[in-house]
């Protein structure tokens, strides 16, 4: 018996929602991506690609790192690999009012502008959702700033969890008339999920509300039991925002779709001593040496380089010693995702207008490129 168009409609609809086509406004939800490294015990971006951990005033710095789920598990029964984790320190002197730990997502303005969410309208809704697991049982607050007009802030709370054991949360997001969200590049939305917060920032506030940002007030006062407690941790996995009042599954995209996103704010290259592979590049002089680099994908904005490591430069006659010397970015192109470095630092060349190449020549050698937000 054939479809009739309504029922046709409908299985449509329902095969979209299942699959689903970049639902997911969050980038590496599912924590797979992790460029920089699996293991930090600084602050910013240091592991997981897009988490921005945070921490200030800590007795013993926490440590960050990308870690398996457990199999046997949900999330692990629903295809989730990877996690965020964080383990804290020893924090003898106790909760001080000015400490922090928390761990942030910070999206695009436009990503939200243009996702189709009327968030203007306290009708029209996204839904956030991800799974959570605390070594410590006890309620978690977050919240939700925007950065464009005037900037606005939504506190919610997890809930009690249960001591080691994965929790999914689901929370259902309203418009609201006072949000602005421009069409450009800029932070424009920032998830912030707090393992604790001390009473400086945290006091009188409606939960599961739209208000103006205060950073006297930004949730209630939390709960200091995992902060207190040596060695506690907290795991994060998939992460998604979606437009719409209803939590769908997660989007699992391709660990390459997902590395190409992320690339969009931060790329690496890797080297190591026994490759003597790198970019091409010539001599200005006998001691001045230009890099063109053209880069994986386009990135968010113009970007910053770092170097680490030791190079040489391969001539087809010569080659300079291996040096460490800081390389300078120039000629960063209007689409981003092109430059030239230059170095005026290094030896041995010759004469200029050699052609040659940068080899890497140890295996902690790297070039980074940083568009973060």
């Amino acid at each position: 018996m054939a479809l009739n168009q309504v029922g046709l409609e409908r299985l449509n609809t329902a095969t979209t929602k299942k699959i689903g086509t970049n639902k997911n406004i969050i980038i590496n939800g599912a924590m797979e991506v992790a460029q920089r490294g699996t293991s930090s015990t600084s602050t910013g971006y240091q592991t997981v690609d897009r988490i921005h951990p945070f921490y200030s005033g800590n007795d013993e710095a926490p440590t960050y790192e990308q870690v398996d789920v457990a199999s046997g598990t949900t999330p692990y029964t629903l295809g989730f690999r990877k996690a965020f984790k964080i383990t804290n320190g020893n924090q003898t002197s106790g909760a001080g009012a000015a400490d922090v730990s928390e761990v942030l997502y910070r999206n695009e303005a436009q990503n939200i502008a243009k996702s189709g969410w009327n968030y203007t309208s306290a009708s029209s809704f996204i839904t956030l959702s991800f799974w959570i697991k605390s070594s410590v049982a006890q309620n978690f607050f977050a919240h939700i700033q925007t950065h464009d007009g005037t900037s606005q802030n939504y506190p919610f709370e997890t809930g009690s969890l249960s001591a080691d054991t994965w929790t999914k949360i689901i929370k259902t997001i309203p418009g609201n008339s006072n949000l602005q969200f421009d069409n450009d590049s800029n932070s424009g939305f920032t998830l912030k999920l707090l393992a604790f917060r001390g009473t400086n920032t945290t006091g009188s506030v409606t939960l599961n509300a739209w208000a103006a940002y205060n950073g006297a007030a930004r949730t209630p006062d939390n709960t200091s039991t995992w902060y207190t407690t040596n060695n506690a941790t907290l795991e994060i996995t998939g992460l998604q925002l979606e437009v719409g009042s209803v939590a769908t599954d997660f989007e699992h995209r391709s660990f390459a779709e997902e590395l190409k996103l992320c690339k969009r704010y931060f790329q690496i290259v890797k080297g190591d001593f026994d490759d003597y592979t790198g970019f091409s590049a010539y001599s200005e002089s006998a001691t001045s040496l230009r890099i063109p680099v053209q880069l994986d994908t386009p990135m968010r904005a113009a970007f910053t380089n770092s170097k680490s490591g030791v190079f040489r430069f391969q001539g087809a006659t010569n080659d300079s010693a291996d040096a460490a010397n800081a390389f300078d970015l120039h000629g960063v192109n209007t689409s981003f995702n092109a430059c030239t470095l230059r170095s005026t630092a290094y030896s041995g060349m010759g004469a200029a207008d050699r052609p040659g190449n940068l080899q890497f020549r140890q295996d902690s050698s790297s070039l980074k490129f940083d568009a973060e937000l």
